[in-house]
C-alpha cells in the first residue's frame, strides 16, 4: 500500500473513532474556573482551560451568568452560590458559550465570553488522553524540525542559487507569486461575504461597539519591525520568530555567495550538509505520520461539540465555500495556464502533504512533507523547493488571508444590525490591505490567523470579543484553511520551477 493511501486510511479511522467517542462517553461542560462563594457572588480563584484564555482574571466576582445570549432562549442565572453554577454547568454543553457579569460592576463594562471546554476528569476525557499524548508527542517531533528546517533550507536554497541576478530573478518571481495569490484569496473571500451577507442578522449576543470604528494603520511597520532579529540566536529558540529567521537566512545565504574562496564555497558545503542531515531525520519522522494524523484527528473530532456550531452556520459555510473557490478554481487556472500542468494530477502528487496540513492545522509543521513531497512526488528541483517553500509556509497564506477577512467582515456585518456602526468601502479597501499584511505576519501554527484578526478589528475600532466567539468553531475551518495554505505554497513552487525553465514538475501539458 501506497504511503498516502496508508495516511488516508488512518485520518479515516481517527475520525470514526473520535465520532465513537463522542457518542459513547459523557463530557460534561467545564468552564476551566474555581470559585468560592463571596457574599454578593463567586469570587474567581484560579483559571484554567477556556477561562484562561478569557478576559477573567483571579479575584474577580461573579454574579450572573448569561446563557444563549442573543438568542430567542436567551436568559440570565443569578449565581448565589455554587451550587447555582454547578446546576448552570450540567444544563451546558462542551462548546457553548456563556457570558460571565461581574457583581457590583458600575462601570457598564459588558459580561466576559467564555466557550466552555471539556470537563477534565469526565470520561470522555479520561478516553481520550492517551491520544492527546500521542499526538502531543508527535506535534513535537514536528516542531523539533521546524527552525532548522528553515534555516538551512533557505540559506543553502539563496548560496546555490548562484549570482546576484538569478537570486533577484526567483526571489522576485516567488514574492510576486505570493502576494498574488494571497490578494486573489483575500478578493475572493470578500466577494463572497459580501453576496451572502451572512452577518446580518445573526443572532450572536456581542456587544455593539462604544463607538463608530476608526482605522488605526500600524500593521506594516510592525511586520517590518518584526522582521530583524535583534538577537538571531533568540530568535533560533522561538518557532513564532519564522521572519525573523527567514530574514537571517536569506542574509546568511546571499552573503556566502560574496564570500571569497576558500571559504565561501566550505560555508556553502556545511549548511548543504545540515540541510541534507536535517531532510533525513524529516523522513525519519515522517514515518510516524499515519499514526500521528490517527491520533491528531481522534482528539480534535473527540472534544469537539456540535452546539457551538449552529449560530455561526451561515459564517462557516461561507468561509468553507470561499476556500473551495480559491483552492479548486483559482489556483488549478494559474496551474494550467502558468505552468501548464495538470491541476489534478498535480493534487494526487501532493496528496500526502495536504493530508498532513489537514490534520495538524499548521503549514510550518506540514513543511517537511511539504518538501518531501514536492520534490519527490512532484519533481520539483531542490534550488526551487529548498527557497520557495520555507517561505511559503511563513508568508504565503492565501487560507488564512481569506478567513481574516471574511471573519472581520462578518463581525462587521453583524455590528452595522446592532449599533450605529457603518462599513464602508474604504473600511473594506482597508480590511483587504491589512489582511494581507497580517497573513505574511501570521505564524504557520493552528489558530494563527484568528490571532492576527484581532489586529485587524483593532484598526477598525471593534470590540475584540467577536474573535473570542469565533474561537469556538476556528479547529474546523483552521484544518481547511491551512490545507488551502500549503496547496497553494506547492502551486507556488510548480509555477516558478516551471518559469525556471524545469521540465521535472509531472509532464506539461499538450498543446493541441
Amino acid at each position: 500500500m501506497s504511503f498516502h493511501w496508508k495516511v488516508l486510511l488512518w485520518m479515516v479511522a481517527g475520525v470514526g473513532v473520535g465520532l465513537g467517542m463522542q457518542a459513547g462517553f459523557d463530557a460534561p461542560a467545564w468552564s476551566g474556573a474555581q470559585f468560592v462563594d463571596a457574599g454578593d457572588g463567586l469570587e474567581v480563584r484560579s483559571l484554567a482551560g477556556p477561562s484562561k484564555k478569557s478576559r477573567l482574571v483571579i479575584g474577580d466576582v461573579v454574579s450572573s451568568i448569561v446563557l444563549k445570549r442573543g438568542t430567542a432562549n436567551e436568559r440570565t442565572v443569578q449565581l448565589t452560590d455554587l451550587a447555582a453554577m454547578d446546576t448552570v454547568l450540567a444544563d451546558s454543553q462542551n462548546g457553548d458559550v456563556v457570558w460571565f457579569g461581574l457583581a457590583g460592576d458600575g462601570t457598564g463594562a459588558q459580561p466576559i465570553p467564555v466557550s466552555l471546554g471539556m470537563a477534565p476528569d469526565s470520561p470522555r476525557a479520561v478516553w481520550i488522553y492517551p491520544f492527546a499524548y500521542a499526538a502531543d508527542i508527535f506535534m513535537a517531533l514536528l516542531k523539533m524540525l521546524i527552525v532548522p528546517l528553515v534555516l538551512t533550507s533557505i540559506a543553502s536554497g539563496v548560496a546555490s542559487v548562484g549570482s546576484l541576478k538569478d537570486l533577484r530573478r526567483l526571489g522576485g518571481k516567488t514574492f510576486g507569486y505570493y502576494m498574488g495569490t494571497s490578494l486573489l484569496a483575500i478578493i475572493v473571500g470578500q466577494s463572497l461575504v459580501n453576496l451572502v451577507r451572512p452577518g446580518v442578522g445573526a443572532e450572536l449576543g456581542l456587544s455593539p461597539p462604544s463607538a463608530e470604528g476608526t482605522l488605526v494603520d500600524g500593521g506594516i511597520g510592525d511586520i517590518l519591525r518584526r522582521t530583524v532579529p535583534s538577537n538571531i540566536f533568540t530568535s533560533l529558540t522561538d518557532n513564532g520568530a519564522m521572519l525573523q529567521i527567514i530574514f537571517f537566512a536569506l542574509l546568511f545565504g546571499f552573503f556566502i555567495t560574496r564570500t571569497p574562496e576558500p571559504h565561501g564555497s566550505r560555508a556553502r558545503q556545511l549548511i548543504e550538509s545540515l540541510f541534507e542531515v536535517m531532510m533525513k531525520m524529516a523522513e525519519g519522522v515522517l514515518k510516524l505520520l499515519p499514526y500521528g494524523v490517527f491520533a491528531l484527528l481522534v482528539k480534535v473530532v473527540a472534544s469537539t461539540g456540535f452546539g457551538v456550531f449552529k449560530p455561526l452556520l451561515l459564517y462557516m459555510v461561507t468561509v468553507t465555500a470561499a476556500l473551495l473557490l480559491h483552492a479548486c478554481v483559482t489556483l488549478p487556472l494559474v496551474l494550467r495556464f502558468v505552468a501548464r500542468i495538470s491541476p489534478l494530477a498535480w493534487f494526487r502528487a501532493m496528496s500526502p502533504a495536504l493530508m498532513t496540513a489537514f490534520s495538524t492545522s499548521s503549514s510550518s509543521m506540514t513543511l517537511p512533507v511539504t518538501l518531501r513531497t514536492v520534490e519527490h512526488r512532484g519533481r520539483v528541483s531542490n534550488k526551487v523547493t529548498s527557497f520557495t517553500l520555507p517561505l511559503g509556509a511563513t508568508i504565503n497564506m492565501d487560507g488564512t488571508a481569506l478567513y481574516e477577512c471574511i471573519g472581520v467582515i462578518f463581525l462587521a456585518q453583524y455590528y452595522a444590525g446592532v449599533s450605529d456602526f457603518v462599513l464602508t468601502f474604504s473600511q473594506q479597501g482597508m480590511i483587504v490591505l491589512l489582511a494581507l499584511l497580517a497573513s505574511v505576519g501570521a505564524a504557520g501554527i493552528p489558530s494563527a490567523g484568528l490571532v492576527m484578526m484581532l489586529t485587524i478589528l483593532s484598526a477598525l475600532g471593534l470590540p475584540l470579543e467577536g474573535a473570542a466567539l469565533l474561537l469556538a468553531v476556528d479547529r474546523p475551518l483552521d484544518m481547511l484553511r491551512t490545507v488551502v495554505n500549503v496547496w497553494s505554497d506547492s502551486c507556488g513552487a510548480a509555477t516558478i520551477a516551471r518559469t525556471e525553465g524545469e521540465t521535472g514538475p509531472l509532464e506539461p501539458l499538450t498543446t493541441g
